[in-house]
């Protein structure tokens, strides 16, 4: 089925709030076997969304509203779909009873409250026993489904209402698809894609590329009755080769981690330009203590001498920016630490200290490993 997405918000339009849940919505939509081929923000205008609801059912199998759907006089969602649709609001007892039967506090008022129970003429609750029960409300034999904008609620009633409600629509059965994203290191995008270029040419094959900061990711996802996933995979891991390091969502950090327990090593880190931030990337890893020992930022050149026994005579005829003082800082924290390997980096991040020899962007890496 085609479908469309409109996120109702001011904070959305705004940037205040990154709008996660559209993309978590077209992402399980598209592995359900829909295809969503437009994604709409708009504020809190009741004329806006009233616009993009009616535009969206105009041209599309189905339609999900996220947002606007809360007790507050900035929740226009139903209010605009009411006016829209021609379809007046009506009170819903059994919501009504719900909100008065549970303890909210004072910081709603019994009124605001109500605003919740007020839905369009035909709506049909999603899950009357969520907080925000979200609503499904069929115009124009065009299913469009209403979810709270609160990412953890969207997510639930989509899972659980949402998708099982599509599959079962009348021209609602889909093509499977299967997805995977493979991380690489080290190989430009324009080789890779000439690597694969034959390979997405292929009928049931879709390829993607995407420069994320160093690296280069690039996604399979094949549809149809008769997948071929397994060998589109295993041709893209032999067109990739040393340069695939992880698929889906695994780290740099983590393959690296895997491949030292393996080996039963541990990895320590010394840093002067990245300020630890190297260290932020792996112990955002789960279970890293079991092969990350530890690691220093010493921006100066006094910590540099003190904690990684960096000789003073080499940071002054290289400079601590310098091929061999990165491999000093290395050595150092392996001494220091008792680590297997251990890896330094020192450079110029700028915005000045650059020269002639060493403009802005001059970065070093040491690698120390036992033998």
């Amino acid at each position: 089925m085609i479908g469309e997405i409109i996120a109702v918000g001011d904070e959305l339009t705004s940037g205040r709030i990154v709008n996660t849940t559209s993309a978590f919505a077209a992402r399980q939509l598209f592995l359900a076997g829909h295809t969503v081929l437009a994604m709409h923000t708009v504020g809190d205008t009741r004329q806006l969304i009233g616009e993009a609801l009616k535009r969206a059912i105009g041209r599309a199998d189905f339609v999900l509203v996220t947002g606007g759907l809360g007790p507050t006089s900035d929740d226009l969602t139903n209010e605009a779909a009411a006016e829209a649709l021609g379809r007046p609001a009506t009170l819903r007892r059994e919501i009504l009873e719900r909100i008065q039967a549970q303890p909210w506090g004072d910081a709603c008022c019994q009124s605001d409250l109500e605003r919740l129970a007020w839905l369009p003429e035909g709506a049909e609750m999603l899950n009357l026993e969520a907080r925000t029960c979200g609503h499904l409300l069929v115009h124009d034999s065009v299913p469009v489904f209403f979810l709270p904008g609160v990412p953890g609620q969207a997510v639930k009633l989509l899972t659980e209402a949402v998708l099982p409600r599509l599959a079962l629509w009348p021209g609602g059965s889909s093509n499977a698809v299967q997805m995977r994203l493979y991380r690489t290191a080290g190989l430009p995008e324009c080789e890779i894609n000439r690597r694969l270029l034959l390979l997405e040419q292929e009928e049931g094959i879709s390829i993607g590329y995407y420069p994320v900061e160093s690296e280069v990711h690039v996604s399979l996802t094949t549809s149809g009755a008769d997948l071929p996933f397994a060998d589109a995979d295993q041709r893209i891991r032999a067109a990739l080769g040393e340069h695939l390091y992880g698929t889906d969502k695994e780290s740099l950090a983590n393959s690296v981690g895997q491949l030292l327990l393996r080996r039963g090593l541990t990895l320590a880190v010394a840093e002067s330009c990245t300020g630890g931030l190297i260290s932020a990337k792996i112990t955002a890893v789960p279970g890293c203590s079991a092969w990350f020992a530890g690691g220093v930022v010493a921006y100066s050149n006094q910590l540099k001498e003190r904690l990684l026994n960096v000789n003073a005579e080499l940071l002054r005829q290289h400079g601590a920016v310098s091929a061999a003082v990165a491999e000093a800082m290395a050595a150092g924290m392996a001494q220091r630490s008792g680590a297997a390997a251990a890896v330094a980096v020192t450079g110029i991040a700028g915005p000045d200290g650059g020269t002639a020899d060493k403009p802005v962007g001059t970065v070093y890496i040491g690698l120390h490993h036992d033998n």
